[in-house]
């Protein structure tokens, strides 16, 4: 009787946490260690970009308030008289993402449903395969497919859209803007990166809504609902969550794109609001930058557009997880 008492309390302690196995205790270090050193990594990559971005934007006219409000060329190569700011690259940044994201949501609910709730059982794993593998293709061949096939291709329609609309600011072109035979501007760079982040927005929906509980399908389907009135009635608002969270992920992906962009999008000083105008991104700003990075203030200058980048990506990645827990 006694040794069963003494095996209840040993399990008992077990149980409680009083009592852990080898196993359980180096897990517990390891995944603690490992938790901590991405938290570590991160606030050393954002420390370490504000410790390289404050000397230019001391030196910057118009100081760190000039940073936020200056919207001209930049000016970074005579250090005594530097001259920058982030508002023409936030705005192409954003809009060109906020494009993409416009394009590809529908799209990827589209591909998500389907597989989901329509496709053939047989053809899931090929096609879900088939989507995942727009992923896989590096961001320099969209770029090149992008300024080589699909800008020339669509210059024609961009054409057409300018004769009925140009007089509206957002199909307007100047007399800089990339002309239409070549059509490297926010449309086409868009269009690029709503290709590029269809699959993680149409991978993270489709995991939620093949989630679905099957009583509440099943009970959908026995009061006479057809097919889709339960995806619209059951799958779409369990799953709204979890897509809306992927194309936040997806969001983050299109703001921090460099080499699509800078291949199929012309460098423009000037954000003016037009789809057919070029436009520079933070990214493709450093990119384009990088003969000057030999002198560490002028790289700073362009160390401090990446820590905005950095933040409002972290920002957008912040929400969507936020987005999930939620749920």
């Amino acid at each position: 009787m006694a040794d069963n008492d003494v095996a209840v309390a040993e399990r008992t302690a077990r149980t409680s946490g009083r009592v852990k196995r080898p196993g359980d205790r180096f897990f517990e270090i390891f995944s603690t260690a490992s938790a901590t050193l991405i938290t570590v990594l991160v606030a050393a990559i954002g420390i370490f970009l504000l410790a390289q971005a404050l000397p230019p934007l001391m030196r910057n006219d118009g100081g760190v308030l000039g940073f936020f409000t200056y919207g001209g060329p930049w000016q970074t190569a005579d250090l005594d008289a530097m001259q920058f700011g982030i508002p023409n690259l936030f705005f192409s940044t954003v809009t060109i993402s906020i494009i993409a994201l416009i394009i590809a949501m529908p799209v990827a609910l589209g591909v998500a449903l389907f597989l989901s709730n329509y496709c053939p059982q047989r053809l899931v794993r090929p096609l879900g395969t088939l989507v995942d593998m727009l992923a896989a293709v590096p961001s320099i061949v969209y770029g090149l497919w992008g300024a080589q096939v699909l800008g020339p291709k669509l210059g024609k329609f961009y054409e057409w859209v300018n004769s009925w609309g140009g007089d509206f600011f957002l199909f307007a072109t100047y007399q800089n803007s990339p002309p239409f035979s070549t059509a490297r501007n926010v449309m086409t760079g868009g269009i690029v990166l709503a290709i590029m982040i269809l699959p993680i927005i149409a991978a993270t929906a489709r995991e939620i809504f093949v989630q679905t509980p099957p009583g509440q399908i099943e009970s959908a389907l026995a009061l006479g609902a057809t097919r889709w009135e339960v995806i619209r009635m059951t799958v779409i608002p369990f799953g709204l969550s979890g897509f809306i969270a992927g194309s936040m992920l997806g969001l983050g992906r299109a703001l921090g794109e460099t080499m699509a962009l800078y291949m199929a999008v012309a460098p423009a000083n000037d954000f003016r609001g037009s789809l057919f105008d070029g436009g520079t991104t933070f990214a493709t700003a450093i990119a384009n930058a990088a003969a000057e990075f030999n002198n560490p203030v002028s790289a700073g200058a362009y160390i401090a557009a990446g820590l905005v980048l950095f933040l409002l990506t972290f920002v957008v990645n912040s929400i969507a997880r936020a987005i999930v827990n939620k749920k």
